[in-house]
């Protein structure tokens, strides 16, 4: 991350909101120092609210201090023992552009490896930043919003955080705001978690993203470029690949999503390409997709471990019960796998009827993010159905999805092709509704002939890439 700060400047302001021990702190300015002549004058601001860390932090700066002098450039040290975004609370303003503030002197480069949980809406942080964010945010993207807003024209924006931020609804507001002041020039995408992030609970695919503060940059046109580098984790990040990709292709248009794709090889661009073709969507098809009302903490009592005979149960669908293409229920699963029909009454069940069934969530080394499989009817003599709500459904709103459009519909989600466009669009394990439901699918006609087709190999995975590329026209 130091190595991707420029500098140039004789002078530097530079700011960690979140500084923790001041490793990072150490690592930019030692950089800056032994490969930037020009500079002399480094002014360091240190966020830091954890007391095990504070007097570990001004001694690494002091240290600092004294190292850089031997190399002739001075250092001045300002440690905050408070929240930086209480503390910057009055920049998250809600005016047009990203944020603006007269008070504060702006600073040349920002760079932090900031915390990452969700807080709830009525923390005050949250409340003070209903510009950029809503409902319940994770606090890592009010920590760039109130950092980029800091930043001079031209400055340096550097952190290292999920990549959730890139996609999805949740972040679109934040997205929004943003990107129009900060142009993107460069991302680190980890592929694993587990390497990168060994010690940490961290549920998503991690990025190093550097950008630069250009108020209004989209507006004034020109070509931009982005570079994409990726490694499984540290030890191999001498050996990252590495490509440019057009920033029209990597970010999308104002006024949409805009969502930050990030294709690490050539062909994630063909699938996007494909995908990004088709017109068609759930809602044109008159279909829907919903999240499973089953919440078992929630429902305890209508809950039942086997089949009894003297009880009404429908079968609970989990997400340990759906693979690729199939359903295994009953299972060895040790969680209840019944559930009293009276739970209807609490609008908790659906009418056995036909589904497609998605998972919500998927390890990050998993081979596929999206895992989908067909639920017929005929598969249970009960006219209830419980699906628990680590799981999405497809369905048709006051009708009956076709056997063909469910079996279609399925081995598109199974796809590599649909899966590599979800991967390249959303680095979050969590498949969302909202997301599907926005997701481009192929004209109807293509979904039905691929469900005839599996229809007539029963569920034979290894020919459902051929059927799907051959329909869609698509090249493995």
């Amino acid at each position: 991350m130091a190595d991707q700060v420029a500098g140039g400047r004789r002078s530097l302001r530079i700011l960690e909101p979140a500084a923790g021990s001041g490793t990072l702190l150490c690592a930019t300015v030692e950089h800056l120092a032994l490969k930037d002549n020009l500079l002399r004058d480094v002014d360091v601001t240190a966020y830091e609210t954890d007391p095990d860390l504070q007097s570990a932090l001004e001694t690494s700066l002091d240290y600092l201090k004294r190292w850089a002098a031997k190399r002739q450039v001075t250092v001045q040290v300002t440690v905050e023992k408070r929240d930086f975004v209480l503390a910057q609370g009055q920049i998250l303003g809600t005016t047009h552009q990203l944020f603006h503030s007269e008070t504060t002197k702006p600073f040349d480069v920002v760079i932090a490896n900031p915390p990452y949980f969700k807080i709830p809406k009525c923390d005050p942080r949250a409340q003070g930043a209903t510009s950029v964010v809503r409902g319940q945010p994770n606090i890592y993207a009010i920590f760039m919003a109130a950092s980029a807003a800091l930043l001079c024209d031209g400055g340096e924006f550097l952190f290292i955080t999920p990549r959730s931020f890139a996609s999805g609804p949740y972040f679109r507001l934040f997205r929004e705001r943003f990107f129009a002041n900060v142009r993107p020039e460069f991302v680190h995408v980890f592929g694993s978690r587990r390497d990168a992030f060994s010690r940490d609970e961290v549920l998503q695919e991690n990025v190093v993203f550097k950008g630069v503060r250009d108020d209004a940059w989209r507006s004034r046109g020109g070509s931009f470029g982005l570079l994409i580098s990726s490694s499984a984790g540290i030890a191999d990040l001498n050996r990252a690949a590495r490509r440019t990709l057009p920033m029209e292709q990597a970010l999308g248009k104002a006024g949409t999503d805009m969502v930050l794709r990030l294709p690490i090889v050539k062909d994630d661009d063909a699938a996007a390409r494909v995908v990004d073709a088709w017109t068609g969507s759930l809602h044109q098809y008159g279909m829907n997709i919903s999240t499973g009302p089953v919440v078992p903490f929630r429902a305890t009592e209508f809950l039942a471990e086997e089949p009894d005979t003297t009880i009404s149960l429908a079968p609970l669908l989990w997400m340990n019960h759906v693979h690729a293409m199939r359903v295994t229920f009953p299972n060895g699963t040790r969680k209840p796998q019944y559930i009293r029909q009276s739970a209807s009454e609490k609008s908790l069940l659906l009418p056995s009827r036909n589904y497609v069934l998605l998972r919500r969530f998927s390890s990050k080394e998993e081979g596929r993010r999206l895992v989908a499989a067909p639920w017929f009817r005929s598969e249970s003599s009960c006219s209830l159905l419980g699906i628990e709500n680590h799981l999405n459904y497809i369905y048709r709103p006051g009708s009956e999805l076709d056997e063909e459009e469910v079996l279609g519909l399925a081995a598109l989600l199974n796809s590599k092709l649909l899966d590599t466009y979800f991967r390249v669009s959303s680095g979050n394990t969590q498949v969302s509704a909202t997301e599907l439901r926005a997701m481009p699918l192929p004209p109807h006609e293509t979904i039905v002939l691929i469900g005839r087709r599996m229809r007539t190999l029963n569920g034979d995975l290894e020919r459902l890439e051929e059927i799907v590329d051959e329909a869609v026209g698509a090249s493995r």
